[in-house]
């Protein structure tokens, strides 16, 4: 992730203790959703995937959830259907990466340079 990124995603701790991941484009979007599911899901999720850490909490390695993994905690296997319920019943998490500071390009560095 670059710095100054954010990173905002729906984090939804599932009856087997399992952590369900979704991405959102932005909080504005979301929350409009959550009041007007006529919204399209298009305008919230960054990607069309429920994610799972395998029991590692909202920061481990995502990995795609199986269609089992759905089918077992959310009765589908229809990824848009666990979206919707991971967006309803989980919650908001936002991440600030900072921005880099100091020299961005140390190959590029003029000051060593004699003339």
């Amino acid at each position: 992730m670059r710095g100054g990124a954010h990173e905002l995603k729906v984090h939804y701790k599932g009856n087997n203790e399992e952590d369900f991941l979704v991405f959102v484009d932005s909080k504005d979007d979301y929350n409009k959703w959550l009041s007007d599911k006529s919204t399209p899901l298009a305008q919230v999720v960054s990607v069309f995937e429920v994610f799972t850490t395998h029991k590692q909490g909202s920061q481990g390695i995502y990995s795609a959830a199986s269609q089992a993994m759905l089918e077992n905690e959310f009765g589908t296997k229809n990824a848009e259907d666990a979206i919707k319920q991971v967006l309803e019943k989980g919650n908001l998490q936002e991440m600030a990466f900072p921005e880099r500071q100091g020299r961005k390009n140390d190959s590029n560095n003029d000051a060593f340079i004699t003339r």
